[in-house]
């Protein structure tokens, strides 16, 4: 595998590492303290933010540098609904390729439930990291790159709006992890309607909990 480039190692490091904080919101990220941290030059680390501002994660202010926007109301409604299409076409082409990829996100929840009582200030990174896991898992069973590098681009949105949600609504890890069990079940069933509506009640939960946040 080619080496990454410093504008890809920044761009890595700040999207999947800086962004997907919900301290980051609201922040200026410091362009020297990025190169320092990831071990590059600032001219990478510029490219990178660049990058990001393309994407919208980030906003380029003059003599200010690089801002952390808050997500909107809307911005999140539609990440849940490009979340929901996606899903729910990975979903489709799994079934109907008798490849569901069950196994691997049952032990994706069962880790996700391991974590629910645990004291470690760590664990709701945690629970977030297996939860795109189990979200991955489904998608990448369609067997599309692109589905899969589209799917995973949407990571550090998701771990935002993700980790706010099980900080704002009593009992959502738990919430959570029968929404998973039902949407493992509805495969295992092998109904795809039932795999999609569940896949839907779990995104519109989501969504209306970080909507009263």
């Amino acid at each position: 595998m080619q080496p990454l480039s410093g504008r890809e190692k920044a761009y890595l490091f700040v999207r999947d590492q800086v962004l997907s904080s919900p301290a980051a919101t609201g922040t200026f990220l410091n362009e020297q303290e990025l190169a320092t941290r990831i071990g590059v030059s600032r001219t990478p680390v510029r490219e990178a933010l660049l990058m990001l501002q393309s994407e919208g994660l980030v906003e380029m202010v003059p003599k200010r540098g690089a801002h952390v926007p808050a997500m909107s109301g809307r911005q999140i409604a539609e990440l849940m609904d490009l979340r929901g299409v996606l899903e729910r076409h990975a979903a489709t082409r799994a079934l109907r390729a008798g490849d569901a990829p069950i196994a691997a996100m049952q032990n994706a929840l069962t880790e996700q439930e391991l974590l629910m009582n645990s004291g470690d200030a760590d664990a709701p990174k945690q629970f977030i990291d297996w939860d795109g896991t189990f979200h991955q898992s489904l998608i990448d069973s369609a067997g599309s790159d692109l589905l899969s590098r589209t799917y995973a681009g949407l990571r550090a949105r998701q771990l935002r709006v993700g980790l706010s949600a099980l900080f704002t609504a009593a009992n959502r890890q738990h919430r959570v992890c029968a929404e998973h069990q039902a949407i493992i079940d509805a495969l295992g069933a092998g109904d795809e309607g039932l795999v999609h509506e569940k896949i839907d009640a779990h995104l519109e939960v989501t969504l209306q909990t970080l909507l009263r946040a």
